[in-house]
């Protein structure tokens, strides 16, 4: 933590450290190179570039005593997945709560005020085995699951009717499928996976009641059940007045920088301390679209910028929080 003083106002920023896996990398992955005005690597663009920019900012802000926030610097895990290294930092700070977050995520330096969240389904299919010289004495759980499939698939369709303004339809798409032990025997069991982009509006048990209801349409209540329903990222929807999107603005006002909040469809940990009552945003350099590549990367000129960014948030006073006039900002770690 960067302690300025303890009436200043105190911002989150959160870089997850974990990655995706490296298989098929076409370079790699742990060896960072440059090329150009790239620097390529697993993680050089979602997401440690961004907390290497704020860790090559803070040290000539704290030197000079020019502090105006206090900071709290975290590089959670599991972001990936479920954010359980989210969870461990709320659990840490207990009642010490940030007045905002902003999550560094690769958004070509956008600020991102909204962004869906993240539900996974898994349905299983059950059948009859038996052996496949005479499939008429069993039932197919593999031929159950793709009728499932289909018609959830088709209740997908009714989410163009009630767009969200912001962030557009809702989504969903069959990720994993699995089923069978040998091609001789009539499958008894069969599953899949449902990834569900979900609107602020919506929630597990409203995702849950969906399929479920899907399912009873389609004839196949009976045969096919939800085993689980987890929401891994909720949704972020920060308000105008937030004070993530007040001090964030005005910062890269300041800069000469695009300040107009956008919505974004990925999933981030900012929606996680959103639910938690934390406000946020989200923004960072790099791009969506080269993270989880093969060839990921970042621009070197992003980085930099972001560097610029963070050192004027650090040293700007936030409106409405009073001026501290002792003059030194000093730095503590936890």
């Amino acid at each position: 933590e960067a302690h300025a003083h303890a009436k200043a106002e105190t911002v989150l920023i959160a870089s997850h450290l974990d990655t995706v896996p490296v298989d098929g990398m076409e370079i790699p992955p742990f060896d960072p190179a440059i090329e150009n005005d790239r620097l390529f690597g697993r993680g050089s663009c979602d997401t440690k570039a961004g907390m290497a920019a704020l860790l090559a900012a803070l040290p000539s802000v704290l030197q000079a005593g020019r502090l105006k926030r206090n900071v709290i610097i975290v590089g959670e895990a599991d972001e990936e997945l479920g954010s359980i290294g989210v969870a461990d930092v709320l659990s840490h700070l207990g009642p010490r709560k940030p007045d905002w977050v902003l999550a560094t995520e690769p958004t070509d330096l956008r600020l991102i005020h909204a962004h869906k969240g993240v539900v996974h389904s898994r349905l299983c299919a059950r059948g009859r085995a038996c052996h496949s010289s005479e499939p008429e004495l069993g039932k197919n759980a593999i031929v159950i699951l793709a009728r499932a499939i289909l018609a959830i698939e088709e209740s997908a369709k009714i989410f163009t009717q009630a767009p969200h303004p912001q962030l557009g339809a809702a989504t969903l798409s069959i990720g994993v499928v699995q089923g069978g032990q040998a091609p001789n025997i009539v499958p008894d069991e069969a599953r899949f996976w449902v990834d569900r982009r979900t609107l602020p509006h919506e929630t597990v048990d409203s995702v849950r009641t969906e399929l479920e209801a899907a399912l009873r349409s389609a004839g196949l209540a009976l045969e096919v059940v939800v085993e689980s329903c987890q929401e891994e990222k909720p949704p972020l929807d920060a308000p105008a007045t937030s004070p993530a999107i007040a001090g964030t603005t005005a910062v890269l006002r300041a800069l000469a920088l695009d300040a107009e909040p956008a919505e974004v469809a990925f999933g981030t940990d900012a929606g996680v301390f959103a639910r938690a009552g934390i406000p946020g945003v989200v923004m960072g350099p790099g791009s969506i679209q080269m993270a989880h590549t093969s060839r990921e990367s970042v621009p070197i000129s992003q980085v930099e910028t972001m560097v610029s960014i963070f050192e004027k948030l650090v040293t700007s006073e936030p409106e409405g929080f009073p001026v501290h006039l002792s003059g030194k900002g000093s730095s503590s770690s936890n």
